[in-house]
């Protein structure tokens, strides 16, 4: 990271988000506490939803697509419409809501309404809470809608819908990470104060992270200055194995320590990839 200030701007915080407020509130609510331009969240979640949601910081917005498309994990409670039986519900969702599935947005989305296909890794009742009431755990695609399989599950047996809901991961953000808004506030007091210590602890910097979803190569102390003016990233600018990356494949590009930007690959002969986002 290049200074105090680009590590305040250039960040992610993961916040536990709270049964209430909306995902953009809590965004905005973090970007007038920090005083930034700028903050973004990554994933929606329905308002009564909790759990993992990051929040990027400042220029750590552009990076937001390369994150909020990884995989997402739910723990949740299906309540059905009247007494049903475990094993039967868990046959049901691998018959019909495990591997590719088809998912039209419910009405209340902010997406469009189009038919589109997401994959269900894995969605597993643990526990028979009563005789209307199921916790389960899922694992699924970025943009799944885990009300969606509920109710279509409901539709099967006479009714049912998704009682309570909680993010437990999102990509490489967990529950290990978390910090609720009361110890986001206290420490940003504290940063302001000159004690920064406890927020700074709580960030994941911009370059750390995107190590952490993306590959990356080092280049060439040379290729630097041109690279910030946005020229592509010469295949000679590079040090190692260029072969290795696919076509249309994103690789972040370092110097040493120093983040550089995020590149597409390309065919094309001397060419290594296109910039798509340059740190500067």
């Amino acid at each position: 990271m290049k200074n105090e200030k680009s590590f305040l701007t250039f960040s992610l915080i993961n916040i536990d988000k709270s049964a209430g407020p909306t995902s953009y509130s809590i965004s905005e609510f973090v970007k007038r506490k920090l005083k930034l331009k700028k903050t973004s969240h990554m994933g929606t979640l329905d308002p009564k939803v909790t759990g993992v949601l990051p929040i990027t910081l400042g220029r750590a917005c552009k990076l937001a697509d390369y994150f909020i498309k990884h995989n997402k994990t739910y723990i949740g409670v299906l309540h059905t419409h009247k007494d049903s039986d475990m094993k039967e519900l868990q046959n049901l969702i691998n018959k019909h809501f495990s591997g590719k599935i088809k998912q039209t947005p419910p009405n209340r989305s902010a997406v469009k309404r189009a038919e589109r296909e997401r994959e269900v890794f894995s969605f597993k009742f643990i526990e028979e809470i009563g005789k209307r009431d199921f916790l389960f755990e899922t694992e699924v695609e970025g943009g799944t809608y885990i009300r969606k399989i509920c109710s279509d599950l409901g539709e099967m047996i006479g009714g049912a819908h998704m009682g309570e809901l909680r993010r437990t991961q999102a990509g490489i953000f967990s529950e290990e990470t978390i910090v609720t808004l009361n110890e986001f506030e206290a420490a940003v007091e504290k940063y302001f104060s000159g004690d920064k210590k406890e927020f700074e602890g709580m960030l994941i910097s911009g370059e750390d992270a995107i190590k952490q979803v993306l590959p990356f190569v080092q280049i060439e102390k040379r290729a630097v200055k041109s690279l910030h003016t946005g020229k592509p990233l010469f295949a000679n600018d590079v040090i190692g194995d260029v072969e290795k990356f696919r076509e249309g494949e994103h690789v972040a590009a370092f110097c040493k320590r120093d983040f550089i930007g995020i590149y597409r690959r390309t065919t094309e002969e001397i060419i290594f990839g296109r910039s798509e986002f340059v740190y500067n």
